[in-house]
């Protein structure tokens, strides 16, 4: 057989695939008949409403010298670790603005952080294809830096997001730009299960994000630059639960809704979708116009105590508050004062909800609270 017949042969099959998904994509759309929003307007509900005061930034944490990429709450919600591209970790008392740890990192392209449940270790990871594990009560060597308490290796690409089982400090999961997930036993600094990679329901490009149920630590949802979210147990790693569709872009962040049954995507196509891990179903789009052409992406989101409000940061510096239930942004932190002056690459809610934390790479980290007589949402 010829190139030529060859080339013809790649771009016929290559036609049909791409027809085949646009069917898959449109008998879709025809099975949601409706949404979360359509449902709620038949009902007679209404918007949240929110005011410019009803969400303050009380806090600047300032200290790093250069972008800020992410940050974690710890559990008992008066700290917070940020990592950022001057390759320092620093965890901060939110309460005082005090740094409390400053860490030199061996590798400074770091790219996520998160907080052990017990609040006694951070994890971070990057470009250098590790997750390294440092211990806030260990002390500090000769030259004033925190050493290295476990090394994760194995993955065979940048570690984008890293993110501890509830309620233990003994295993966290990992994802790669090698296109897997991998849960650790963090004692043993071993692989316990690699999810994705030679297996054919694993994602087909680098997963940018991870989130654990913190109703079934069992499972955890991946998103990927090959436009899906992907369902996970951590019992069968060989193959994906379920698989997600209907964004156009990468999957840059996914969060858990708080029952466990749903999860939120946020994506380089300027969306936000609302899934259900039970029937596979998009419940919601989450969508703002924009009157240029260039949509801003999607970068994180979290959801509050309730699931009502949605936080999504983006890369134009806006910082929308979306009614979950309407489908309507209530509030956008972007436009307020004291908002950030660069593209929001994280953001975080407190355990107990009544405090957001925001990340930008203006360098600073910006502590918002609920003000006035709004209660905790």
């Amino acid at each position: 057989m010829s190139v030529a017949e060859l080339k013809e042969r790649h771009m016929a099959a290559t036609q049909t695939v791409n027809d085949l998904r646009e069917k898959l994509k449109q008998k879709r759309l025809q099975l949601l008949d409706t949404d979360v929003a359509g449902y709620a307007r038949s009902q007679g509900k209404t918007p949240v409403t929110f005011g410019p005061t009803d969400l303050v930034c009380c806090r600047i944490l300032q200290g790093h010298t250069g972008k800020v990429y992410s940050l974690d709450w710890t559990p008992e919600k008066n700290r917070i670790v940020s990592a950022s591209q001057d390759g320092r970790l620093i965890v901060w008392n939110a309460l005082t603005s005090q740094k409390t740890h400053a860490i030199k990192l061996p590798c400074a392209w770091v790219m996520t952080c998160a907080f052990s449940p017990s609040g006694q270790s951070v994890a971070c990871g990057g470009l250098d294809s590790a997750c390294s594990i440092f211990n806030l009560n260990s002390p500090i060597d000769k030259d004033g830096n925190h050493p290295v308490s476990r090394m994760l290796s194995g993955h065979k690409g940048y570690v984008s997001s890293c993110q501890y089982v509830p309620d233990e400090d003994t295993h966290l999961i990992t994802s790669s730009g090698d296109q897997t997930c991998v849960l650790w036993d963090i004692t043993t600094g071993l692989r316990t299960s690699v999810f994705g990679g030679e297996f054919q329901s694993g994602h087909t490009a680098d997963v940018l994000s991870v989130s654990i149920s913190s109703s079934s630590p069992r499972l955890f949802v991946s998103g990927s630059c090959d436009t899906t979210a992907r369902l996970w147990d951590t019992r069968v790693a060989s193959r994906a639960q379920r698989t997600f569709h209907g964004h156009e872009g990468d999957v840059n962040t996914v969060k858990f809704f708080p029952d466990g049954n749903r999860f939120g995507t946020g994506s380089d196509d300027g969306t936000c979708r609302l899934f259900d891990i039970r029937t596979g179903h998009q419940l919601q789009v989450y969508y703002q116009p924009h009157g240029d052409s260039d949509i801003p992406h999607v970068t994180s989101m979290a959801f509050s105590i309730s699931g009502r409000l949605l936080f999504v940061g983006y890369s134009n510096a806006d910082c929308y508050v979306w009614d979950t239930l309407l489908a309507k942004v209530v509030l956008n932190l972007g436009a307020v004062q004291n908002s950030h002056e660069g593209r929001i690459s994280c953001l975080g809610l407190s355990a107990d909800g009544s405090a957001l934390c925001t990340g930008s790479w203006d360098t600073n980290l910006k502590i918002w609270a609920f003000g006035g007589h709004r209660s905790v949402i």
